[in-house]
Formats: C-alpha cells, structure tokens, sequence
C-alpha cells in the first residue's frame, strides 16, 4: 500500500476542552491532512466514504462503519480516495478522562482503527448523540458538560475494549513522540534542550535534530507553539490577567508571551480573548490555528533557552 508522501508536521491547537465536526454527503468536508500532532485524543466515526490512515510508518483505511482513534503525541495523517466523506470527528483534551490518564502516557494502541463499530447499535447511537447534544443551543452549558462528558466516558470505555494495547518498551525513549511528551509535560517550567538531555539521556545535539528535520522548526519554537496553545484554552476558559497567564504557560515577560502568540495566531492575547464574545470570530481564530503552517525558522524572541 502507497503510504502518504512524508511532509513537514503540524502541531494544532484545540481552543478549550472539545471540539467537534461533521461532514456529509450535502455538506463534504475532505478529510485529507498532512502529518500533525496534538496533545488531544481524536475520534473519527467514518459514516460514508473512506480515507487512506498514516499513523507513524503504518498506513490503513478508514472505511464506513470504522472507527478511528489516536491518543496524544501520535503523529498522523489523512488522505482522500476519491470518495464522499460523511464523518463525525471529534477532538478532546486527554485530562477530561482522569480515568484513562496512566493508560494513555504508558500505552499505545496496535492500530489506530476499530473495525465495523457502525454494526453495534449502543455505539452507533453514542456517537449520534454526542453529535446532537452538542447542537442544541438552549441546553445550559454545565448540563451540556455533563452530557457530554457521559457520552465520551460511554464512548471511550467500549473502544478501548475492542483495541489492542502495548505499553512503551523502555529502548523507546529516545522515539521523537517521547521526546514531545516529555515537553508536552513540562513546556510551563524552565525547560532547555540541557535540562531535557540530563533527563532523557539524550544528546542535545541529536534532540535538536530531530526538531529541525521531522517538525521542521527550532526547539524554543515548539515549546513557546506549546505555551500559546495551552494560553488560548486558558484565556477563553479563566479570568485570569493576560501578563498571569503569560507567566503560567512559562513566558518570563509579557512581551515575550506577545510575540510568540502573535506569531503564531495573527494577533495579540488580549485581541484573541476578545474575540471569545462572539462564537463566528472565535471559530475563525481556531481555524487560524488549525492550518497555519509552522514557521520554517525558530525567532530569536522566545522566553526559552535553546541550549
């Protein structure tokens, strides 16, 4: 099987907690995407149509009735077969299942895709209604947290159980998903590629590396590309002043935390908050977000030390 042409990641950034989106046959949503990761679970219920799956070095395809599911940090992406794609996707942070939280730092799904799930009615009906409450525009937003939060907990439980699992083996560590979950952890503190080689094991140099030649972009970029994803959950999500939440991500300076998230969403902090007022800005800024492409180069302008 062809896998996909190997292209420079993406990391994408999720505005709050979840996110959700359909494609129909009256309404097609491609679903092709090159390579990317998040720090978030992402669900895929393919309902017409089918797409070639690149999950690392290991390619399969979606088809009707599959069921698509990649934990944090893993690298995938998406390309169309020419066909209608009807879809539900779903994207969610990780710490929304306390439950799950060891099993997705420790383990690793065999293969991404559960087969057939669209023959058994409870999940079939899951997903529909996941789908639906999240439509519903007069329910109140603690209700509708709390539905949701139900239906993913369903969801999650009875797709785990039809996946095979494999922990990390321990000669993995030096793996680059390994070394962004390491930095997906620790992107608020003092991080530095001396700190991350003391505590991998690994050589700085061979760290830098990888940055450079699989993400296409410096190592100070993609921890400040950690702190303002992590800056744009909080400040649609909390009171806080922006110079608090700057300082809590892990800038040393407000005008540090500035530039960077500038950089990389278009505007200021204080511009994105604002535009939480009104849902059609909101979603262009998470759109924004979404499909930018990563800087080629690091700016020198960064509250992280490279070496």
């Amino acid at each position: 099987m062809e896998a996909v042409e190997k292209k420079k990641l993406r990391h994408e950034l999720l505005r709050g907690d979840f996110s959700c989106q359909r494609s129909t046959e009256n309404e097609p949503i491609p679903l092709a995407c090159t390579p990317h990761l998040h720090s978030d679970l992402e669900l895929i219920y393919m309902e017409k149509g089918a797409v070639l799956v690149q999950v690392g070095s290991r390619s399969e395809i979606l088809k009707e009735g599959d069921v698509f599911l990649s934990f944090p940090h893993q690298i995938h992406a998406f390309s169309g077969l020419g066909k209608t794609e009807a879809y539900m996707r779903f994207t969610v942070k990780p710490e929304v299942f306390p439950e799950y939280t060891e099993l997705f730092r420790k383990q690793v799904p065999d293969s991404p895709i559960i087969r057939s799930v669209g023959d058994i009615p409870r999940v079939d009906d899951l997903f529909r209604m996941l789908f639906d409450s999240e439509q519903e525009a007069d329910v109140p937003p603690v209700q509708k947290v709390k539905r949701r939060s139900g239906y993913l907990l369903a969801l999650l439980s009875e797709l785990l159980a039809r996946m095979s699992l494999h922990p990390y083996a321990a000669e993995d560590v030096s793996s680059l998903r390994d070394i962004i979950r390491y930095c997906s952890e620790h992107f608020s503190k003092g991080i530095s590629l001396s700190l991350l080689e003391e505590e991998l094991h690994l050589s700085k140099y061979h760290v830098s590396h990888l940055f450079n030649k699989e993400l296409g972009m410096g190592f100070s970029e993609y921890i400040n590309l950690l702190r303002v994803s992590e800056a744009c959950r909080l400040l649609f999500n909390s009171s806080e002043s922006v110079t608090r939440i700057g300082e809590a991500v892990g800038f040393n300076t407000l005008r540090t935390f500035n530039r960077a998230f500038i950089r990389h969403m278009g505007v200021s902090p204080s511009e994105y908050r604002r535009a939480g007022a009104s849902a059609a800005e909101a979603d262009r800024f998470t759109r924004l977000s979404m499909t930018a492409r990563i800087p080629e180069r690091a700016g020198r302008e960064s509250g992280t030390e490279e070496s």
